[in-house]
């Protein structure tokens, strides 16, 4: 058993002697040495075999000591069945004590070439690990360099394709569009391609919810007053009380911060010359609280606000001459010219094109319409209203449903329409559709009587007959209704200003033009509000058609397309 456990022994002896048990370690030193003499002898006897001779003495030597180390063993075990006798041999201990001193100096030259051995092993296991794990990085590498690289041929394999796809099929239209030109040239017609158009369906929905969530949370925001306010378009000289306004100062900016005024319509006396017409739009636009329509008559022709004041600008004649060219192309620049100086002074709502089909006989609106033809009409209609919104100004449909047959001048008081539904079907309402379609964002309903629309016999701008059933449930119209001006005989022989504004929003219209006192109209609308006349959801409703047409200019303004 000495021998099995001499190793262990040993190590016991050294930590009995460093805590200082001194004669408990003699004893289990004892015991281990035993153990070590018997593990000495065979090293020595491999040692005599490899070595020389010398080695082999030295080897011999350690087992004479290990043999000594046995019988020290021996007395280590009688030292256990007596420990008295150990104490009274003080002699045998000292010499116990030299022989341990000699033994635990073989000790640790085995213990020092017990260690090396196991030292080494560490490290080369340890340069294997990192060996190893140098190895699964390189691995790792290698396979992710690898995917990249066919993703990226992959990719621009694909990428290849898909433009020379694109690359065939724009050769494709190309070569179709030159083939079409040259047919045409053959035959000899002229062809106006339609301008391409981007918009996916995707697109066009993601807009239009964008633009909705700015409309809502504007109008959600307003107070009551404001919304209010905001139906009307009104003269500088109403809102600001003075006699000619010609430029945009502190008095404007008072009455804005007021007032959120829906919009302004300027006539020739307000405008002396280019720059100050530009201040005083640029001025007014800046101090409103919200978007603000700046509105003119400029229809071309007698009816040219800016064309015909001192301002130098293109002269595109009158309609009545365009009409009887048949050319809409003619029609179409026309109402681009308009649109882009309109434009460039600062206004963006032209009350134009005349849409009424003129009657033989009835010379009321003399040149301001296209003629007689209700197909020529409509045709030169859609051509202004496109020309115009291009320039990013809005356009106005006028005189809903129609005052080319009115007898009598809505101006001075009562004019009466007698055409039936359907002869106005057949006639004055294909302008109105032309146009409608063509993209205008307002239709101005005239003051004239049409007994055959609505029995009542008042106005078509205060008729529900004519605006809510007529016009948006069978014209289809969902842009912007606009009255006539409100200040005109028809009107202001029958009706009160907050009389004739009440009833128009009850009606349908959106916008009222130029009541005959803006004040007693306003307050008139907002009592009517108050004692649930109105709803303030019907005003919303306007609100939101009124400002889809706003927001919609400014995102132009900013070149995002969203009309």
């Amino acid at each position: 058993m000495g021998k099995l456990f001499g190793g262990r022994n040993k190590y016991r002896d050294e930590e009995y002697e460093n805590e200082g048990f001194d004669g408990e370690a003699d004893e289990e030193s004892a015991i281990g040495q035993d153990g070590e003499a018997s593990w000495e002898d065979d090293s020595a006897q491999q040692a005599i075999e490899e070595s020389d001779i010398e080695e082999a003495d030295g080897e011999e030597g350690g087992a004479d000591e290990a043999d000594e180390d046995g019988d020290s063993a021996e007395e280590t075990d009688e030292e256990e069945d007596g420990a008295d006798e150990v104490d009274e041999n003080e002699a045998d201990e000292e010499e116990d004590d030299a022989e341990e001193a000699d033994e635990e100096e073989v000790d640790e030259g085995e213990d020092d070439e017990e260690e090396e051995p196991e030292d080494e092993r560490r490290a080369f296991r340890r340069r294997r690990r990192i060996r190893n794990q140098l190895i699964c990085y390189s691995v790792v590498l290698v396979f992710l360099a690898a995917l990249a690289g066919c993703g990226i041929v992959v990719g621009s394999r694909i990428m290849r394709n898909v433009k020379a796809r694109q690359q065939a099929e724009e050769q494709a239209r190309l070569e179709a569009e030159a083939q079409a030109a040259q047919e045409a040239e053959e035959a000899g017609e002229i062809v106006i391609d339609a301008p391409e158009s981007y918009d996916t369906e995707e697109t066009e929905t993601a807009e239009e919810d964008y633009l909705g969530d700015m409309v809502d949370a504007c109008i959600s925001e307003m107070p009551l007053q404001d919304k209010v306010a905001g139906l009307f378009i009104i003269t500088p000289e109403a809102l600001t009380g003075v006699g000619t306004a010609v430029q945009a100062g502190e008095g404007t900016q008072t009455a804005l911060n007021e007032c959120a005024i829906g919009g302004l319509i300027y006539f020739d006396k307000n405008i002396v010359d280019e720059e100050q017409l530009k201040q005083m739009l640029a001025g007014t636009s800046s101090m409103s609280r919200y978007p603000i329509f700046l509105a003119v008559d400029e229809e071309g022709g007698t009816v040219s606000r800016v064309a015909n004041s001192s301002i130098d600008v293109a002269d595109v004649g009158a309609m009545a001459d365009i009409g009887a060219s048949g050319d809409t192309a003619q029609a179409h620049q026309a109402g681009a010219d308009i649109g882009a100086y309109l434009s460039g002074l600062g206004f963006n709502l032209d009350f134009a094109p005349v849409a009424d089909v003129t009657v033989e006989g009835i010379d009321t609106l003399g040149s301001r319409t296209f003629g007689t033809d209700p197909q020529i009409v409509g045709s030169m209609v859609a051509e202004t209203v496109s020309g115009i919104e291009e320039q990013k100004v809005s356009a106005c449909l006028k005189h809903f449903p129609g005052l080319g047959s009115a007898e009598g001048d809505t101006h001075e008081g009562r004019a009466e329409i007698t055409k039936t539904l359907d002869e106005m079907r057949a006639s004055d309402f294909v302008p109105f559709q032309q146009g409608i379609a063509a993209g205008a964002d307002f239709v101005m309903v005239s003051h004239a009587v049409a007994v055959s629309l609505d029995e009542e016999a008042v106005p078509s701008s205060l008729s529900k007959k004519v605006i809510t059933d007529i016009l948006r449930g069978e014209l289809g119209f969902q842009g912007v209704v606009v009255t006539d001006a409100l200040n005109m005989g028809s009107i202001t022989e029958y009706y009160t200003a907050d009389q004739a504004a009440v009833m128009a929003l009850q009606a349908g219209a959106d916008m009222l033009l130029m009541p005959e006192d803006f004040q007693t109209a306003y307050e008139g609308v907002l009592k009517a509000v108050e004692d649930g006349t109105i709803t303030e959801e019907r005003l919303n409703e306007s609100l939101e058609r009124i400002y889809r047409v706003k927001y919609a200019g400014k995102l132009d303004e900013a070149d995002m397309n969203y009309r």
